[in-house]
C-alpha cells in the first residue's frame, strides 16, 4: 500500500507545477509539455523490458533499482534546477515508476493472498488516489510558506531547511528535494523488508519479445492499446493543463485554486472508483463505460466553456467520471483475447505513453491557437473511449447481480 502511495505521490504532481515552469524557465506551452512527455515516454520504453527483467531477477532487486533510479532523477534536478535537467530528471523518475508498476501487482497478490487480491487491489487504488490528492497540497504548503519566509523570516524547521537548499525565486524545486528523500527512504525500506517468493501466474508473465511482435499484428490488441493510450492521455491532459487554464482564462492562482483543483481531480477520481465498483456489480461494463465517458465529455465541455466557478468544479468532475475507464478498458481487453495475457498486459501498459503524447499535443495547439483550443483536443481520446463501449466484444462479460432476483429472494 505504501509503494502504491509513493508511486502516485511522485507521478501526479506535474499539473500544479506547469504554470511555475512556464513562468520561471520562460518556455512555451509546447516546451513545458515536454516535461510530462519525458516522464511518460519512459513508461512506453520500459514497461515491456521491466516485465522481462521481473522474470529474470527478483521483485526485490527490481524495486530497489527502481527507487534508486527515481532518487537519482529527483536529486539531479534538486541540485541542478534547469529545464534540460528537468526533462532528464523526469525521464529517470518515470523509468523507476514504470519498473515499480510492473513489479507491484504480482507481489501484492502473493503478499496479501490470492483470495484477497481483488480487495487489496482496490485498497491500492485508494492509496494511489490519496497520494495524488495530497501531493498538490504539499506543493501549495511548500511554495507559499517559502515565499512567506523570504518576506517575514518566520517559518517551521522544514521550511527553514528548504530555504537553504532551493534557489531564490524557485520555491517549487523544494518538492524535488522531498521526492529525493522519499525515494532514498524507499530504497532502504526495500533493502530491509523481507519479500515473499513470487511465482508469476501465466497472465503475469511478460513472454518473449517475439510474442509481443506477434500480438501487435492482432487488430484487437492494437485497438485496446489505443484505448489505454486514450485514457492516460485524457487523464494527464486534464491534470497537467487545468491549473494553467484556470490561471489564463479565469485568473485563479495556480498555487492555491489551481493546486486545489488538481487535488480535487485526483480525489474525485478515487471516489469515482468506489462508485464504479458498485455499478459494475449491477450493469454491464460496456454500458458503465459509455455512461461515465459521456458524463466526462459533458464535464470537460463545462470546464472549457463555462464561467469561472463552473470551470473550477467541472475539471475535477472529469476525474470523477474518468475513474472507471482504465480498469474497464483493461478488463475488456484481457477478456477479448483467449491467451498470452502476460504479453498483452505489457503492451497495454505501454499505452501509458498516452500521458506523454496528449499533453504535448495540447501544449502545441495551445501555443498556436490558445489553451482552450488545445484542451479541446482531449475530446478526441474521450470519443475513442466512448466508442469502445460499442465495438468491444469480450468472450467473458463482467458478472452482475439481478435486482429483480435479489428482491425475489
Amino acid at each position: 500500500m505504501f509503494v502504491f502511495f509513493v508511486i502516485s505521490f511522485l507521478t501526479n504532481i506535474l499539473g500544479p507545477l506547469i504554470p511555475d515552469i512556464i513562468k520561471d524557465f520562460e518556455v512555451s506551452k509546447a516546451m513545458a509539455a515536454f516535461l510530462p512527455f519525458s516522464f511518460f515516454v519512459a513508461y512506453g520504453v520500459f514497461s515491456i523490458p521491466a516485465g522481462l527483467m521481473i522474470e529474470k531477477y527478483s521483485e526485490k532487486k527490481i524495486m530497489v533499482s527502481a527507487f534508486a533510479v527515481a532518487f537519482a532523477g529527483a536529486l539531479l534536478f534538486s541540485v541542478y534546477p534547469s529545464f534540460p535537467v528537468a526533462m532528464l530528471s523526469l525521464f529517470l523518475i518515470g523509468t523507476g515508476m514504470a519498473m515499480l508498476q510492473v513489479a507491484i501487482n504480482p507481489l501484492l497478490r502473493v503478499a496479501g493472498g490470492e483470495e484477497h487480491f481483488a480487495f487489496n487491489s482496490v485498497l491500492g487504488q485508494l492509496a494511489f488516489g490519496a497520494a495524488s490528492f495530497l501531493s498538490p497540497q504539499l506543493f501549495s504548503y511548500l511554495v507559499l510558506n517559502l515565499e512567506k519566509y523570504t518576506e517575514t523570516g518566520e517559518a517551521d524547521s522544514l521550511i527553514r531547511t528548504m530555504s537553504g537548499l532551493v534557489p531564490t525565486g524557485l520555491p517549487w524545486v523544494s518538492l524535488y528535494w522531498i521526492f529525493a528523500l522519499i525515494a532514498l527512504v524507499m530504497v532502504v525500506i526495500m533493502l530491509v523488508v523481507k519479500f515473499p517468493a513470487v511465482k508469476l501466474n501465466d497472465d503475469e508473465k511478460a513472454g518473449a519479445l517475439s510474442k509481443h511482435a506477434e500480438l501487435f499484428k492482432n487488430k484487437t490488441v492494437i485497438l485496446f492499446f489505443f484505448g489505454i493510450l486514450a485514457y492516460v492521455g485524457t487523464e494527464q491532459g486534464v491534470a497537467n493543463w487545468t491549473s494553467q487554464f484556470l490561471y489564463e482564462y479565469h485568473g485563479f492562482d495556480p498555487r492555491v485554486e489551481g493546486a486545489d483543483s488538481i487535488s480535487l481531480f485526483w480525489g474525485l477520481l478515487t471516489v469515482g472508483c468506489v462508485l464504479g465498483l458498485v455499478l459494475l456489480k449491477f450493469f454491464d461494463s460496456k454500458l458503465v463505460l459509455k455512461w461515465f465517458t459521456a458524463a466526462a465529455i459533458l464535464s470537460l465541455t463545462a470546464g472549457l466553456f463555462g464561467p469561472a466557478k463552473i470551470s473550477l468544479w467541472a475539471f475535477p468532475m472529469v476525474g470523477f467520471f474518468a475513474s472507471v475507464m482504465y480498469s474497464v478498458i483493461f478488463s475488456l481487453a484481457l477478456n477479448s483475447l483467449k491467451d498470452n495475457h502476460g504479453a498483452f498486459s505489457g503492451i497495454l501498459c505501454s499505452g501509458i505513453l498516452g500521458g506523454a503524447v496528449v499533453p504535448l499535443i495540447v501544449g502545441a495547439i495551445g501555443d498556436a491557437l490558445g489553451l482552450k483550443a488545445g484542451m479541446a483536443f482531449i475530446f478526441i481520446p474521450l470519443i475513442y473511449i466512448f466508442s469502445i463501449g460499442f465495438w468491444a466484444k469480450p468472450f467473458v462479460n463482467n458478472k452482475t447481480f439481478s435486482l429483480k432476483r435479489i428482491f425475489e429472494k
